[in-house]
């Protein structure tokens, strides 16, 4: 099972590419889900997409949120989208921080890619449980973390996986160079 937050739901393609891992094909799965969407209003100039991809694996203790952040920096930096640093990093840490709070996890991945002008950041821990989105009232020092990425990814979703599940968010890469 997993759940959406996204204006514009998938349907199930199947996936004529191979690739080096399922986290791979699955970029690409993305990849030939968007150029099936947009058909002939895209002009396809390459024949497979730019992909751009990071992968982290964490131990589940405090001083990774810090890591997960000084990373993400980093690597947007060096893929030349540090204007995407702030939100990028502000929701990376509270996934990363989701993990540690509610989840009894001994490590955690952190992936990014970018694919053709769209940066997706994934946390994947070995929990199944999916996340909830909290109502937290004034007063409340904590719960607000899916909602400031319901507020600032232009999607997000969580999918289990076979060893427990991935929470991702996307943010509009091109918009912003």
């Amino acid at each position: 099972m997993s759940i959406m937050y996204c204006p514009v739901t998938d349907t199930p393609r199947t996936l004529a590419h191979g690739g080096d891992t399922p986290w791979h094909r699955a970029v690409l799965q993305r990849w030939e889900t968007l150029v099936q969407r947009v058909g002939d209003l895209a002009i396809r100039l390459v024949d497979e997409p730019d992909i751009e991809a990071a992968t982290w694996r964490l131990p589940a203790e405090p001083a990774s949120v810090g890591l997960a952040r000084r990373l993400t920096s980093e690597r947007l930096s060096a893929w030349d989208l540090e204007k995407l640093s702030d939100v990028t990093e502000l929701l990376v840490s509270e996934l990363v921080t989701n993990v540690l709070r509610h989840t009894g996890c001994g490590d955690l991945v952190v992936r990014l890619s970018v694919v053709e002008g769209l940066l997706r950041c994934e946390v994947e821990d070995s929990d199944d449980s999916l996340p909830d989105v909290a109502r937290p009232t004034t007063g409340d020092e904590s719960g607000r973390g899916l909602l400031l990425l319901d507020s600032l990814a232009c999607c997000w979703g969580a999918q289990r996986t076979r060893s427990g599940k991935i929470i991702w968010f996307e943010l509009p890469a091109c918009a912003l160079r």
